[in-house]
């Protein structure tokens, strides 16, 4: 109407730890495997850009790597610490995701992180990038690990879909889906659904069983694995949230029935 308005976000200045923010130690571990596709998911506002940038400070202050961001725009600033940081922004230091990413691949890194994949061009260069050996971090605005598996295969026409299938189940790591919920003393808790990749899992992705990942999460526990569910559960058991918070915001509302029943 003619006035001029503001949205605004706050972020913290200082970099959190993986305890700090809940995060499993599972997360350590995988940040310091050499190649990869480490998949962070997530609606808007859960904590997605926190997530990466502590796996990012995690590298940096502990392993000797070049790191390259992509990013729209740029909301942690990161130090040189044992590794070498490069951060873009698109719109400002770069026209693209896609473009940026190709030009990246020959600037030797080790480690590149791709704010989110917004588009099937973006997508297939992640892909490529991690089916050449490096290692790559990204998000995507998705609710659970099959629902990302989904949504990656699905942003490419049918005659493609096979080939993007087989090269998913190579080079994906973890997909970790994430969100903000409301604890008893009212701040906000991290709750998480994991899936690691393993040899099971890629074959469930190759001969499009997806529906058999979520079982798979239920019964990996030894891999770190877990549902949302899950680690709802988890999260009320400590007294942490409570029982109407959990259904609340549940994927799948019979499950979490089914596991607090159980209690």
């Amino acid at each position: 109407r003619g006035y001029i308005s503001m949205v605004l976000r706050l972020i913290p200045s200082a970099l959190l730890s993986f305890e700090q923010i809940g995060l499993p130690g599972l997360c350590a571990a995988l940040c310091r495997r050499p190649r990869g596709l480490f998949l962070v998911t997530g609606p808007t506002g859960s904590g997605k850009t926190t997530t990466l940038a502590s796996m990012i400070n995690y590298i940096n202050e502990n392993l000797d790597r070049h790191i390259i961001t992509v990013e729209e725009p740029i909301e942690y600033y990161h130090l040189h610490k044992k590794s070498i940081v490069n951060q873009r922004e698109v719109g400002l230091d770069v026209t693209s995701f896609s473009e940026s990413l190709k030009r990246a691949l020959r600037q030797d890194p080790d480690v590149i992180v791709v704010g989110e994949m917004r588009d099937p061009q973006t997508i297939a260069t992640v892909l490529e990038i991690t089916d050449s050996g490096h290692k790559a971090f990204t998000t995507l605005h998705t609710s659970s690990a099959i629902d990302s598996i989904h949504r990656i295969v699905a942003e490419f026409p049918s005659d493609s879909q096979e080939r993007v299938r087989n090269r998913l189940a190579d080079v994906l790591t973890v997909c970790m889906s994430q969100k903000l919920v409301p604890t008893i003393d009212g701040k906000l808790a991290l709750a998480k659904e994991i899936l690691s990749v393993d040899s099971s899992v890629q074959a469930a992705i190759r001969n499009k069983n997806i529906g058999e990942i979520y079982q798979m999460m239920v019964e990996g526990k030894k891999m770190g694995m877990c549902t949302l569910e899950q680690d709802l559960k988890h999260l009320y058991q400590k007294g942490v949230i409570s029982q109407q918070t959990a259904l609340n915001f549940a994927n799948n509302k019979k499950r979490m029935q089914q596991l607090m029943s159980v209690i």
